[in-house]
């Protein structure tokens, strides 16, 4: 199956520049003398070792290697980490986390009405932001109260649009906004599909295990940390065998909407895969997908039903292994 650029980059880097509030975002804040341990011992990625320059991606999975949740965290202070997800699977996240609290001395709160998360994106915010915006994916900057996190880029036709992710006071928020041009949530959302990143909401929450979304290519994942729930699954994954699905990139001219079954013509009788994440430009749709690596090397992917509207494959902004080359 040919993979085809679409979306030119003219005039699309200006409009997806300047800043915009995320609502499908939320905050938990974890405080205490064990904050760090007790996070360490949930999340695929490192907790002991994050610094204060930097933020980290990672799973929250079940002991079956199953994503409930996905986290952008840092740490902000000596006891303190905030870890920003899905709204949509926030408040059940965080009462299944807070379970395992036991005698740790660590308090987990939702943090969403206090701290606003915005995107920002493009030139103007490079510009806003100074010579210390963060320059590499995952670097942080504290900058008045606030955590700023630098993205993985998001192509446009070629082109690379600079992302971070704000986090801070509601108050200040409305001074970055005012500073910057707006960016309409639409636009953020394609940059968001492009970075190739694929958040987990609550129509895909215990559906995918971590390298199905790519985690262990876009800084999800550490194979070298101590246990978590699902770690065995996880490494089993890594480790063993060739991993027969991954995320790829797609596009096509129907609305999509996270949890929709692909189909493959070759095996029209069973979904191929199934939307991860998406987001409409106009009369185009674009779609993060989980999808068989079998069936992106031949035949045609529908969306929905076997002769639903035709999808097709766009690149991704990072190499995929050979295992998802070669199948």
């Amino acid at each position: 199956m040919d993979t085809t650029t679409a979306f030119p980059a003219q005039s699309a880097e200006l409009r997806s520049s300047g800043a915009c509030v995320l609502p499908d975002w939320g905050v938990i804040r974890a405080v205490g003398a064990d904050a760090a341990t007790f996070l360490h011992g949930q999340l695929s990625n490192d907790v002991s070792r994050l610094d204060l320059a930097h933020a980290r991606l990672g799973a929250y999975c079940t002991p079956q290697g199953r994503m409930l949740a996905s986290f952008v965290y840092t740490r902000v202070g000596a006891e303190e980490y905030w870890l920003a997800c899905s709204a949509d699977v926030l408040a059940p996240t965080l009462k299944r986390l807070s379970m395992f609290v036991m005698r740790a001395k660590a308090r987990l709160s939702d943090a969403s009405a206090e701290l606003t998360v915005l995107g920002l994106a493009g030139a103007p915010a490079a510009a806003w932001l100074g010579a210390d915006a963060p320059a590499q994916a995952w670097d942080k900057l504290d900058r008045d109260g606030a955590a700023v996190i630098r993205l993985p880029d998001s192509g446009l036709g070629g082109a690379a649009i600079d992302r971070w992710l704000w986090i801070g006071p509601a108050a200040q928020a409305q001074d970055v906004l005012g500073a910057l041009p707006a960016l309409d949530m639409a636009q953020w959302q394609q940059l968001e599909v492009r970075s190739g990143v694929v958040p987990v909401v609550a129509a895909t929450s215990g559906q995918f295990v971590p390298q199905m979304l790519n985690y262990e290519l876009v800084g999800g994942v550490d194979f070298k940390k101590g246990c978590y729930p699902g770690q065995e699954i996880v490494a089993r994954s890594h480790y063993l065998g060739k991993l027969k699905r991954r995320a790829f990139l797609l596009s096509g001219d129907a609305a999509m909407a996270p949890a929709q079954e692909v189909f493959w013509s070759e095996d029209p009788g069973q979904p191929a895969g199934v939307l991860a994440r998406t987001a409409a430009d106009g009369a185009r749709h674009l779609a993060l997908a989980e999808l068989k690596i079998a069936v992106t090397r031949s035949g045609a992917l529908h969306l929905g039903q076997p002769d639903g509207p035709l999808l097709q494959m766009l690149p991704l902004p990072y190499a995929l292994p050979h295992d998802a080359e070669t199948a």
